[in-house]
């Protein structure tokens, strides 16, 4: 079978990172999570080429892209450069920016660090940072992420993945997904045969191993000003519901879109409506000023429609809701 996207290697950071692009017009960047690689957005990258230039990442330590030796490289810092050099390096200024776990993780850091090289972001299945550190005071999300702390240990989670020929990745994919049809066999070995790259599975740790170290969960932040997406499967084992909650305290242009039945590979598992949600946003996302005027022209003190009933509500129990502009006071 043909593959209808190309293959190619950029330098950025001091590094060759891989890539796979297809389409022409404004760019579109895809980061991948754990475990996975570019490969996890092949459902989207068709379908945004029609009128995009579609580019889909492997991080660096994953999979074709360089591996860095030294585990002070996968720090949060490398990770922006990496995706600024990236953006320029293709010739570009801006792009939109779509993110997916720990991609999604580098992505709400990028638009933080230069939110004028963000046209639009579009998150999955992570959620905002203060919110991530919020949840880990919690019993309930520690319980969760008691994975991450037995990735901080030496060498015991690398052989724990390799055993059996990789036999976790697929207990990863299929065993926390809904519907398990999404990962076929070949799916499967795609992401065995990456990860038994030289290198790529110490290198992924590395971004856990990194993480309490360099402050991740420790900041502060402030509003982000980038119309932001976020996109949820409800059903995300390691990643609970409430952590999406209270997103538009932090975003101030700020769209959720709940996927019911779905895990934490939603864009894998519900392709189809992962893909009309990001057009949706995409087309019908107004710049910050001009959605500012047309809330206000809806919810003026003269309009009848000015009452309780008619405020985008704050319940995180629909399946879609969406926050436009923050109001300051």
């Amino acid at each position: 079978m043909v593959e209808p996207w190309t293959h190619e290697f950029i330098s950025t950071n001091g590094i060759q990172l891989h890539y796979v692009t297809q389409g022409d017009g404004p760019l579109i960047l895809f980061l991948h999570g754990f475990p996975e690689f570019w490969y996890s957005w092949r459902k989207q990258i068709p379908e945004f080429s029609r009128d995009r230039k579609v580019v889909a990442l492997d991080l660096r330590g994953y999979n074709d892209s360089d591996k860095p030796t030294n585990q002070s490289a996968y720090v949060m810092e490398e990770f922006i450069k990496d995706v600024k050099g990236v953006i320029q390096g293709l010739g570009y200024d801006r792009c939109v920016l779509v993110g997916h776990d720990w991609g999604g993780a580098i992505a709400w850091s990028f638009a933080y660090a230069h939110p004028e090289m963000v046209e639009k972001l579009i998150i999955l299945n992570i959620p905002h940072p203060a919110r991530f550190a919020q949840g880990l005071l919690t019993p309930q999300q520690l319980l969760r992420s008691s994975y991450i702390f037995f990735f901080q240990l030496p060498l015991l989670p690398e052989l724990m993945i390799q055993f059996d020929d990789f036999k976790i990745l697929e207990q990863a994919f299929r065993g926390m997904a809904v519907n398990k049809s999404a990962f076929a066999d070949e799916d499967i070995e795609a992401y065995k045969n990456a990860f038994a790259k030289r290198g790529t599975l110490t290198a992924a740790l590395n971004y856990y191993r990194n993480a309490f170290r360099h402050g991740l969960v420790k900041r502060s932040w402030n509003v982000l000003e980038v119309p932001t997406l976020m996109i949820w499967g409800e059903d995300d084992l390691p990643l609970g519901k409430e952590l999406s909650y209270g997103t538009e305290q932090y975003v101030q242009n700020f769209q959720i879109k709940y996927i019911p039945k779905c895990s934490h590979w939603v864009q894998q598992e519900q392709p189809e409506l992962v893909n009309q949600y990001i057009h949706e946003f995409l087309v019908s996302c107004y710049p910050a000023r001009e959605r500012s005027l047309q809330l206000s022209l809806l919810f003026s003190p003269s309009s009848p429609e000015n009452s309780d009933d008619a405020l985008p509500h704050a319940s995180p129990e629909g399946v879609a809701r969406s926050v436009g502009d923050r109001q300051q006071k």
